[in-house]
Parts: C-alpha cells; sequence; structure tokens
C-alpha cells in the first residue's frame, strides 16, 4: 500500500492530507468472502485519506491509530468516494456498482477487512478496537455521509496531484511494486517516506 503524503489536516481527525496511489499490478484488494456481496471485490483507485478518521483523542489508545489498519481505511474510505461520485451521477464504470452498496454493508467491508488483516497476521487480535471502529463507521455521522450530495467533485484528485501521482507510478512504479523503493525518493515537491507491503 502506498500513500503519499500532500498536506495537513486540521479536522482534529485522521493524520494528515494523504493520497492512497494504487500501484499497477500491485493494487490493494478486497476479495470478499460473503456470498451475498453486492460487490465481491473492491479494488480501490486513487483517493484522498486521512488514514481512519480516527478523533486525535482517541489515537492514544491501543489499535486506534490512523495507520493501524491502513489497508482497510482505504477500502471503506473508497467505498464513500464511489457512493457520492454514483450518487451525484459522476461515477467511473469501477464505482457504478458500489451505488448498488447499502450503508449497513460499508460498514460491514470494513469489518471485513479489519479481521482480514487480523487472520493473516498482518496486525495484533485487539478485542475492542475493531468492534468500536466498525460500530462507528454503522453509525449517523458516517450514514449522513454515506448519502450525502455534492461531494463527488471534491473527493477527486485535483489536476496537480493528480500528475504528481502519474509521474510517481512512470518513475518508481515497477520499484514500489517489487518493494525496493529508496525510501528517500524524491519526485516533484513530494517525498516517498517508506514504503509499507501486504
Amino acid at each position: 500500500m502506498l500513500v503519499l503524503w500532500v498536506g495537513e489536516n486540521d479536522g482534529g481527525f485522521g493524520d494528515g492530507k494523504f493520497i492512497y496511489v494504487p500501484v499497477p499490478g500491485d493494487e490493494l484488494t478486497l476479495q470478499r468472502r460473503n456470498p451475498n456481496a453486492t460487490v465481491s471485490q473492491i479494488k480501490p483507485g486513487a483517493i484522498y485519506t486521512d488514514g481512519g478518521s480516527i478523533p486525535r483523542a482517541a489515537q492514544v489508545f491501543k489499535g486506534f491509530s490512523p495507520w493501524g489498519y491502513a489497508p482497510a481505511y482505504m477500502v471503506h474510505d473508497w467505498l464513500f468516494v464511489a457512493k457520492k461520485c454514483v450518487t451525484d451521477g459522476a461515477a467511473t464504470p469501477a464505482e457504478v456498482p458500489i451505488g448498488r452498496m447499502d450503508f449497513i454493508e460499508s460498514a460491514e467491508v470494513l469489518g471485513e477487512a479489519i479481521k482480514g488483516l487480523i487472520e493473516a497476521k498482518r496486525v495484533k487480535p485487539n478485542d475492542v478496537a475493531p468492534e468500536m471502529i466498525s460500530a462507528a463507521v454503522a453509525g449517523p455521522i458516517s450514514r449522513r455521509i454515506w448519502f450525502q450530495r455534492g461531494g463527488c467533485v471534491g473527493n477527486r484528485l485535483s489536476a496537480d496531484h493528480q500528475a504528481k501521482v502519474d509521474d510517481y507510478i512512470a518513475r518508481f512504479g515497477e520499484s514500489v511494486s517489487e518493494g525496493v523503493l529508496e525510501h528517500t525518493a524524491d519526485f516533484n515537491d513530494t517525498r516517498a517516506v517508506a514504503l509499507v507491503k501486504f
């Protein structure tokens, strides 16, 4: 999973403003086990993210880091962007199927993704965090955001940021997918500081 920092976040949630970058040939993919799932495979596109939108006050507790369940958060963030764009009639072909997903299923997807990370031993089991996070994303604030109109345009990458992502992939894409990116690789005014492989 590759994210690029592009700014700070002063909203009291998450951990800054980042772009999730799907590395060609090594994209983050959630294969769902639920036979009744609206969408059986979820492969997020490039999106803005703050990691998990965990309130700063809660981030001090074990399991509540904005990046602790990062792959699950990227999938969930993308679902919300896709739903907004479907609602606004501006969805990409990959986003269109998300329009059939109901709000509760979006919360279930996050729970499934966290459970998958635990089962794969990518994160340690936690008795409290996964359930609390899943409950929070099934709450009224998330529900309001799920049905929000007019949110698609603001969630699309700006032309400048899309150009940076394209430039990054063109120059470092193969190295990224092989996991050999130098941790100080620079491009334009953005610096890659870490590569996390799952």
